[in-house]
């Protein structure tokens, strides 16, 4: 006897609710070992390959590669239990393992038919990658005999629900999804919340996920009709009794857009989803919950950027990385909330209280092909230049080559941005949600400056500081940008403060 469990689209944190299918890494068929990748989709963070709890043998995928699944949506079924003549990752001990317990695999030899235990949090667990290979079709059929029970496997404060498959291999091949537990098929707590906020009755929807779940997008359209009805309705009552209008050709065709929205025939509708959907998500919601203001100054940066020369000059096999202007900056700015730590905090708005952090994750903005993405150097506070700048520049490559995890972008506590890249000088940034304050850095460049009491040639620079209102006020935002721009021009400000 085996079980057939069914391995479901864990929760991949930080509140992402759903993820795309980007590649099959496993097919049916295919014997697959605990922890091993068996799918990489990309969430509205990252790219991420998720691994498997289960040893055993692929019986069913669920999704073509371009899918978009919610979390708890099966991702595939593995036959679990050792066929007979089978050998190799997917061998498993007997069936005495409930797949209701909760002991973790310990290598190898000692892998349960409850999963490994190990944190499903898509971007593996250590373990070397098996070797895929197949089983004959009789020894398929054997793997998927039917098994008494069903059950969860608790998995590191996580539940990966284990759901025993009664049925031939023939009809596991095509099952679909189960019918979600309970009155109401949702998942995502999110999605229950914003249909309370919108007095939006659950049970009254159709879901278009899987077995029909309700995702969010179903709760947006049922948000825009009943808007789009009051309107009308609104408008219909107000509006005065007209004469019909004899039909007039337009000048350009228009289009009617499901969601009432006009568009000239041709335009190009792109879907704000994946990591264009969560900035924008994101800065919506910083734009509606965050009071900010703006301050800036101009600031000389000659010094720090001679500085800067001279730690780079150094050579031979003792010297270390070269070290960025951006590395220097997140330095200072290490410094400068120590100084001003009402900046390094958050807002509880459900418990209208202002939270300061005991530490500095440093987030920066960089910009890849996939979009506007901020990896986070964590402990900054305890780092020098040269930390800062290795970090920064790992994080950038991984940025770059769409391998950071959803783990290296969040939890930042205060963002430095550097948009001098784009040749500009200043900017007001939005706020990374549900940080206080961001720090802008335009170009460096040549300009008349005032030094010394004469006119110089020198090398400017603006920094400008968007900070929540509620955190603190002016006279603190204007203290902290103060202190950077004394460091910018006088580095030697920076060591007497250490």
């Amino acid at each position: 006897m085996a079980q057939v469990l069914e391995f479901k689209l864990p929760d991949l944190g930080e509140g992402l609710t759903e993820a795309e299918i980007v590649r099959w890494l496993v097919e049916v068929g295919d014997v697959v070992a605990i922890d091993q990748p068996v799918v990489e989709v990309e969430t509205a963070k990252a790219m991420v390959e998720v691994p498997c709890p289960y040893g055993g043998v692929v019986t069913a995928r669920f999704g073509e590669e371009g899918t978009e699944l919610p979390v708890g949506a099966p991702l595939l079924t593995v036959a679990v239990g050792a066929p007979e003549g089978a050998s190799g990752p997917a061998a498993s001990p007997s069936s005495s393992s409930s797949p209701s317990s909760s002991g973790k695999g310990s290598g190898s030899g000692a892998e349960s038919s409850g999963g490994s235990g190990n944190v499903l949090v898509g971007y593996g667990t250590g373990a070397p990658a098996a070797r895929r290979r197949r089983i004959r079709p009789d020894r398929l059929d054997r793997a998927v005999a039917e098994a008494p029970v069903s059950g969860a496997q608790v998995v590191e404060g996580q539940v990966a629900e284990a759901q025993v498959v009664e049925a031939p291999v023939a009809e596991v091949l095509v099952a679909e999804a189960p019918v979600s537990d309970g009155p109401v098929p949702v998942v995502s707590p999110l999605v229950r919340r914003l249909a309370r906020q919108h007095d939006i009755d659950l049970r009254r929807l159709a879901g278009s996920g899987p077995d029909g779940l309700i995702l969010r997008a179903d709760v947006d359209r049922a948000i825009r009709t009943a808007e789009e009805t009051a309107a009308a309705t609104a408008r219909a009552a107000q509006a005065p009794a007209r004469p019909r209008a004899k039909p007039s050709t337009p000048s350009a065709p228009v289009a009617a857009a499901p969601n009432g929205v006009a568009a000239a025939a041709g335009a190009e509708r792109i879907p704000l989803r994946g990591v264009r959907g969560a900035v924008a998500d994101k800065l919506s919601r910083s734009r509606t919950e965050i009071p900010d203001a703006t301050c800036w100054v101009d600031a000389d940066a000659t010094e720090l950027m001679a500085v800067r020369a001279a730690m780079n000059a150094a050579t031979g096999p003792s010297a270390g990385p070269k070290v960025s202007v951006l590395a220097l900056l997140a330095r200072i700015c290490t410094a400068a909330l120590a100084r001003f730590p009402e900046l390094n905090a958050t807002v509880d708005t459900e418990a209208r209280e202002i939270v300061r952090l005991p530490g500095v994750h440093l987030g920066f903005a960089a910009q890849t092909e996939r979009g506007l993405v901020v990896p986070v150097v964590r402990d900054a506070h305890t780092r020098n230049a040269e930390s800062i700048g290795a970090e920064i520049a790992r994080l950038t490559e991984l940025a770059r080559t769409g391998k950071l995890s959803p783990a290296q972008l969040t939890g930042g506590t205060f963002t430095l941005n550097n948009y001098g890249v784009f040749g500009v000088d200043g900017s007001t940034p939005i706020i990374n949600h549900p940080e206080a304050a961001m720090l802008g850095v335009g170009r460096i460049m040549p300009k008349p400056w005032v030094h010394q009491g004469e006119l110089a040639v020198r090398q400017v620079v603006q920094l400008s500081l968007t900070f929540d209102h509620r955190v603190c006020d002016g006279g603190t935002a204007g203290g902290f940008l103060r202190y950077v721009a004394d460091c910018v021009e006088q580095p030697a400000v920076l060591l007497r403060t250490l």
